[in-house]
């Protein structure tokens, strides 16, 4: 994976990012939505997208659980929202 500086702030984000507008809540449950956040992982992502419009919400709440199942560290991965 390729990473960029953002900035002057030091941060390192990947240049690819994992979005989950169209894939959690309805099309994906948990299980199958930290199957996809671990590959994304693996293969070197540290940015993650998602809004509170996605789902109601949901897909937030989603991704917070299974960022907390995961055990991620705060300071290793970028989340926008």
């Amino acid at each position: 994976m390729e990473y960029r500086r953002l900035g002057r702030s030091g941060l390192k984000v990947s240049v690819l990012s994992f979005g989950s507008w169209v894939t959690f809540d309805t099309q994906l449950n948990d299980d199958m939505a930290r199957d996809c956040m671990a590959n994304a992982w693996d293969a070197g992502c540290n940015f993650f997208d998602n809004a509170e419009a996605y789902a109601g919400g949901e897909s937030e709440a989603i991704m917070g659980r299974v960022i907390k199942d995961l055990g991620w560290r705060r300071q290793d991965y970028v989340l926008s929202t």
